[in-house]
């Protein structure tokens, strides 16, 4: 099997077709989505329908969380509060009761999927390091796992209980190691790269690939614009930062 594992799409609907096409080109025969279908950009409806069509697991990330939520927003930054009011506004109420009801980390087979980290799936910390990728390898009761939120694609990998990282662009998984693997963003990237990335994980020959898609970002960037969203939204689709 060829799974296509993607995530933080965060409502880019050109980067997310722009996967979905590569998906089909290099064979992929299942599809997982490991959280964040909505937020920050201007089609988070019909990116989460997308989802739901393809009909995949799918595991909960902090903006699906809020975005279904009817909390005030003002304890966010104004880029977060401008762009979630948004979401929550284009969002139907049988979109935000599908969001609502996703679970926060699901086993898939041989292997598990979580949006954040597996020691606190709904408490939403970043793994930025070795350290913080050790607190979520405790919890971690099958040898790999995919996840996203820092939108970094990175591999964590732990052995004889010392945990090393690297970044990767494919590589074939080895027996006794744990993995914790960062899939990436679809849809707002974060490594200095624009364009959208998910990994496609081939259980017949154990590898693991990292693909990159460039989109129409000038079409992302104005549509962002044309729905009154913060101009910085639009400019850090180019940055990647």
């Amino acid at each position: 099997m060829r799974y296509g594992i993607f995530g933080d799409i965060h409502s880019n609907l050109e980067a997310f077709e722009a996967v979905l096409e590569d998906m089909q080109t290099t064979g992929v025969t299942h599809t997982l989505c490991i959280g964040d279908i909505v937020g920050y950009n201007a089609n988070p409806k019909e990116c989460l329908e997308i989802v739901k069509a393809l009909g995949c697991p799918i595991v909960k990330g902090n903006h699906d969380e809020e975005a279904c939520d009817s909390s005030d927003t003002s304890h966010f930054n104004d880029l977060a509060q401008v762009s979630m009011d948004y979401t929550r506004s284009q969002l139907t109420k049988e979109g935000k009761d599908f969001l609502r009801g996703l679970p926060y980390h699901r086993p898939i087979q041989d292997f598990t999927i979580v949006h954040a980290t597996l020691d606190r799936p709904n408490g939403w910390n970043y793994i930025f390091q070795t350290d913080d990728a050790y607190a979520s390898f405790k919890h971690q009761k099958t040898n790999l796992c995919f996840y996203g939120h820092t939108h970094v694609p990175r591999v964590y990998i732990l052995e004889s209980d010392q945990v090393t990282e690297f970044s990767f662009r494919k590589f074939k998984l080895e027996p006794n190691r744990k993995y914790f693997i960062n899939v990436g963003s679809v849809g707002q990237p974060r490594d200095g790269d624009w364009r959208a990335a998910y990994v496609v994980y081939d259980t017949d020959d154990h590898s693991i690939e990292l693909r990159r898609l460039p989109y129409d970002l000038a079409r992302a960037q104005n549509k962002i614009l044309m729905a009154g969203l913060p101009p910085r939204l639009a400019e850090r689709l180019a940055s990647a930062t």
